[in-house]
């Protein structure tokens, strides 16, 4: 056979195309101590060459003879034997293969076609290629012997020992050829004849290998494993060959080339008995090519315990694409080392591990742990490996090697384990034993004994296991005596103490301060639930161990002991191991109202005090888990605290498990230095556990019989009666706490209650009055949920992600509307699981978006939501309510004249730095351009949309948010009567700031007369006004000559004498009188003294008839 590449180069790394075993050529050429640039010269004239020299039997110097040249040689013998071309093999495609049927002198090839399609060597040519290719070997051999000493020698046979057996590569028919290689050409002669081979799909079983001699399977010695057709990757001081650990950040922006630098150090690191993935924003990848000759499988342990790594396993065939799709996202791990098994096709696989971490947060993520790989369908395994240090095999014919129990060690291939000395100590697992150091006070610790038949407890002291130290070196310490036995504690609220001095449960319908049993009183009920204040034993619904902070086994000892009047975390066997508490809760009964309202998810609630004294950056974990599934984290101290009170709302009725890990700090070393760094529990209390027990009894409504009962929905119970009373409106009720009328709390300005007064909501409206006038606001078409995402933003190492945000303005009827997700966790979670995946559903909600061209998914990878916003607190246009301070300075000013509408809320979520919860403003300010949604923003000096971590400002600009428009939102423009026909037009004020409402009213058109009729009309009244007044002034004047001359004469007639006979009473003319009489020489008056003089003589006149 002829092994040649195309360009010379070397066959794919990690695939050997003559075996299917996974191992380089070059491991290959170094095991068998080929130097470079000496051939390689195989039975049946094999050769192997990568550029190498040739030696050449003409002149007997050492030729170079070039892949290609040989491959263009190959092919023209071939044609001239009447080959049809030369064949690619599909397990390697690099590879071609030839079987040489001769090489002439002059070191040409020539090679015959088989039928089949092959190119394969006649007998004649065989023996000629057997006689040439040991002439070869002779010449080289003299050439050789005579350049050096000019001594000659003969070659001796060949031994066993001095060479191996192989097989050739597969042909189509499955068959191949088993061939003698001796490890060191050109030292010996005679090898063995090539035989018929074992088929190619033949393989021992699982604690086997197959023996080349006689090509049969045989058992494993002592010391050594085999899986059959498999191999095994269990020690990781280095990367195993074959594999290749890459790091990349996908990031294609050319401004933060400088961070893609920084990915060059974030692989998977080997760490002896495993290897631990990257931690950071960079895609780590572990990759492991292998060809199988028949179907197989890889299988590996791995710990997975920070779901903020997106971890993920997939295969790939020869032409690059995925074969498991639904295996490929890995599940988080608890309880230590967790296995995954994948189904292998036969041909080339191609194995990626790939981590990335999404914690955009300060906190650093917990690598991921993979172990023990395991891949079968190889061809065959022609050896066993020997059991790696610190484990053994006592039995032959052993498929796996077992961990050495601690205090004792084996070396590598051990059948069994070597104890270690007294003196010394060993872990499980260890290839030698290490000396014992003189034990000090950090070696043990403090605990109580449980109350005896006396009612009596006891302080004792306890080493910490594992014991490592020695207490008969001088300077140890020894073990302190226990203290004087004390009257033990009461039992805990709801419990009583038996004749034994133990503690158990009060019967049903009874409550308990921790010393006796007392049934409740007419007209109550135990109020069920779990408290726990005194701690002389553990409870039985609660559990602790130790969890290693190296590779996250359980070590199966207490992580927690009691001591009292609280519980403590006890010395582990590393100062980075975390240091476990559960308490498991079957489940929940809350009042009938809370079950009733679908909207308010408060179930229960659990309180407790803790207190951390730490002299390092020590930790505190509170995490939640739901019917046994993955705890999550809820939230997390650093340091010292001090004593202080925590509550977390239980918003699931279902199985609970809470847990509190301690971890005194991340860094591993060797001792204890810091076990005087302790978190402590004083007490824990969990409201309406189901079959819980009760320490009060509180009030209940009564039936007729005198029975307890629930009230409906929204009504409170009356403390002195005992009767049910519904709140008033706009109120909602404390469904926990819902006595007396105190109970029903107002709800905020702008909201209301629903129909069960459980919680207050907007309905989408709002009313404003404002100088004299009522604007009036529907919110209506915000309602639905309404997406957006902030600016980008870069993690250290370049990952771009995005701040997004979904709002809910008003949700429906209170039913909250944005739901945030996380997508990653749900490719995880298997089907029928969804109810238990991590999203929120709220009114406001945040989650971190990884783009999906930046990390290559399908989808885009959305990862650590939380709730914003929970409740409504009020509807209003002042900027401060109920603590929530967003002042419009945050963003930029708006329309003058109208204010923003704030919509405030309130989370459930609180945190170590929001103790009151998260809040959230969301100001709505009135843009007529922008319809439809409009446009969401956050302040500019808060890119996140908070400045402090607790408050959330949001400015939604949009036409929904003007007020709705009304009647003086528009003016009237009368216009010019034109033709007869006036039209008057209706017209909105400009800037228009209102929206909806009532519509703009239609122009109306009327009849009018021209101003031409008009002018005609008034010229000609105007006329004869004129003339009439004319005339009559005349007359009048005419007149009122007559008048002043008549009055004349009757003014100088009263001054005749007084014996005369009086005048006559009449004003006329006499008969007799001159006309002329008439004349009377008056001075000029001016118009005014006319007609005062004219009044005067008209009253004299008017006189002198009286």
């Amino acid at each position: 056979m002829l092994g040649l590449t195309d360009d010379g180069a070397s066959p794919q790394k990690g695939l050997n195309p003559h075996e299917g075993e996974p191992h380089s050529w070059e491991g290959t050429r170094r095991a068998r101590g080929f130097a470079q640039g000496r051939a390689q010269i195989w039975p049946r004239g094999v050769l192997r060459t990568r550029g190498w020299g040739w030696p050449c039997p003409r002149t007997g110097a050492r030729a170079h003879l070039s892949s290609r040249r040989c491959v263009a040689q190959v092919r023209a013998a071939a044609v001239a034997g009447g080959g049809a071309g030369l064949r690619r093999p599909p397990a390697s495609p690099r590879w071609l293969y030839l079987s040489p049927a001769d090489v002439s002198q002059h070191g040409r090839c020539c090679c015959t076609m088989a039928a089949a399609g092959r190119l394969r060597p006649s007998a004649g040519c065989c023996r000629r290629l057997r006689a040439g290719l040991r002439l070869l070997l002779l010449l080289w051999a003299g050439t050789a012997i005579q350049g050096s000493r000019g001594e000659e020698r003969e070659l001796h046979a060949c031994k066993e020992s001095e060479y191996h057996y192989e097989y050739t590569a597969c042909d189509s028919l499955g068959s191949r050829w088993r061939v003698a290689v001796p490890h060191t050409p050109g030292l010996c002669t005679g090898l063995p004849d090539p035989i018929k081979g074992t088929e190619c799909s033949f393989s021992c079983k699982a604690g086997q290998f197959l023996d080349m001699k006689d090509q049969s399977c045989k058992p494993c010695a002592e010391g050594r494993y085999s899986l059959g057709t498999g191999i095994r990757f269990d020690e990781w001081d280095e990367l195993p060959h074959g594999f290749a650990s890459i790091a990349t950040n996908l990031e294609s922006d050319s401004s933060v080339s400088e961070s893609l630098e920084n990915c060059t150090t974030s692989t998977w690191v080997p760490l002896g008995d495993y290897v631990a993935s990257n931690t950071d924003e960079c895609t780590a990848t572990l990759m492991y090519a292998v060809n199988l000759k028949q179907s197989g499988t890889v299988s590996f342990e791995y710990i997975y315990p920070d779901s903020s790594i997106v971890f993920e396993f997939f295969v790939q065939n020869d032409q690059c694409q995925p074969t498991v799709e639904e295996s490929r996202w890995m599940r988080t791990t608890e309880k230590g080392w967790a296995s995954h098994n994948v189904e292998l096709s036969r041909g080339n696989n191609v194995l990626y591990w790939r981590t990335t971490a999404f914690s955009v947060w300060s906190k650093v993520p917990k690598p991921v742990l993979v172990r023990n790989i395991g891949i079968t369908g190889v061809a065959y395994t022609s050896e066993c490996f020997p059991c790696k240090a610190g484990t053994y095999a006592a039995t032959s014919g052993s498929s796996f090697c077992q961990l050495c129990p601690a205090n004792s060690y084996s070396s590598k291939g051990a059948t069994s384990c070597q104890r270690c000395e007294p003196d010394t100590y060993s872990d499980q697992g260890s290839s030698s034993c290490k000396p014992r150091p003189p034990c000090t006070d950090k070696d043990y610790f403090y605990t109580h004994t449980a109350c005896d038949a006396s009612g009596e407890t006891q302080l004792m002291f306890k080493w910490a296991e594992p014991k490592t130290c020695s207490e008969d070196l001088p300077t140890a310490r020894h073990l302190p005596p226990s203290e004087v036995k004390t009257k033990c504690p009461p039992c805990n609220p709801g419990f009583f103490k038996t004749n034994s001095s133990a503690c158990e449960p009060c019967p049903s319908g009874s409550y308990s301060s921790g010393s006796g049993c007392i049934s409740c009183a007419a007209g109550t009920e135990p109020a069920l639930g779990f408290e726990y204040k005194w701690w002389n034993t553990l409870p039985a619904n609660m559990e602790t161990t130790v969890l290693s902070g190296i590779n996250f086994e359980y070590k199966g000892m207490a992580g927690w002991e009691v001591a009292g009047d609280y519980i403590y975390t006890a010395a582990g066997a590393s100062d980075n191991d975390f240091m476990i508490l559960t308490m498991v809760v079957p489940g929940f009964r809350p009042p009938q109202a809370v079950m009733e309202d679908v909207e308010n998810k408060e179930v229960a609630r659990i309180t407790f005090v803790f207190e951390t004294i730490c002299s390092v950056n020590c930790e505190l974990y509170f995490m939640v888990g739901v019917n046994s599934r993955t705890n999550t984290p809820v939230e997390t101290w650093n340091g010292s605290k001090e004593k202080q009170s925590y509550t977390y709302i239980i918003e699931k009725n279902a199985t609970m498990s809470f847990t509190w890990a301690f971890q005194r700090t991340a860094y591993h070393e060797v001792g204890r230095k810091y076990t005087n760094d302790v978190a402590k529990l004083y007490s824990i209390n969990v409201t309406n556990v189901m079959d819980g027990v009760a320490s009060y009894c509180r009030l209940c409504a009564l039936e007729s019989s005198g029975s307890c009962t629930s009230c409906p929905p929204g009504n409170y119970i009356d403390r002195a009666s005992g009767a049910c009373h519904p709140c008033a409106p706009s109120t909602y009720l404390k469904a926990h706490q819902p006595y007396g009328s105190q109970a029903c709390i107002p709800c905020g300005p702008g909201t209301k209650s629903n129909k069960i007064h459980s919680l207050c909501y907007n309905d989408c409206r709002f009313s404003l009055d404002k100088d004299g006038r009522t604007l009036e606001y529907d919110f209506s078409a915000l309602a639905n949920s309404t997406s957006f995402a902030g600016g980008p933003s870069f993690t250290s190492k370049g990952l771009k992600y995005f701040h997004h945000f979904s709002i809910s303005l008003c949700g429906n009827h209170g039913r909250k509307m944005a739901t945030c997700m996380d997508n990653v966790t749900d490719m995880r979670v298997p089907d029928g699981e969804a109810e238990f995946s991590k999203s929120v559903t709220s009114y406001v909600c945040q989650s971190i978006i990884v783009p999906s061209d930046v990390m290559g998914y399908k989808t885009i990878v959305s990862s650590q939501p939380v709730s914003l916003a929970d409740r409504v607190i009020g509807v209003t246009t002042e900027t401060t309510l109920d603590n929530i301070t967003s002042l419009p300075e945050l963003f930029t000013p708006g329309n003058v004249g109208l204010t923003d509408v704030i919509f405030f809320y309130r989370s459930n979520d609180v945190t170590q730095s929001c103790s009151s919860g998260r809040a959230t403003a969301i100001h709505l300010r009135c843009d007529p351009l922008k319809t439809g949604s409009g446009a969401l923003s956050v302040p500019s000096k808060c890119p996140d949309g908070t400045c402090d971590g607790c408050t959330f400002h949001f400015l939604w600009e949009t036409s929904t948010a003007c007020p709705l428009c009304s009647a003086y939102d528009y003016h009237t423009i009368v216009s010019a009567c034109l033709g007869g026909i006036q039209r008057t037009t209706y017209v909105w004020r400009e800037p228009k700031l209102c929206s909806g409402g009532i519509p703009l009213p239609e122009q109306k058109v009327s009849i009018c007369k021209t101003m031409d009729f008009w002018l005609k009309v008034g010229i000609s009244a105007g006329t004869c006004a004129a003339v009439l007044l004319t005339v009559m002034t005349c007359y009048f004047w005419k007149k009122n000559q007559k008048l002043e001359y008549k009055y004349s004469k009757l003014v100088m007639n009263s001054t005749a004498k007084d014996s005369e006979l009086p005048a006559a009473d009449s004003c006329a003319i006499m008969e007799g009188e001159d006309v002329e009489d008439d004349l009377i020489f008056t001075s000029k008056k001016s118009l005014f003294g006319k007609i005062k003089s004219f009044t005067y003589k008209v009253g004299a006149c008017l006189l002198c008839r009286c």
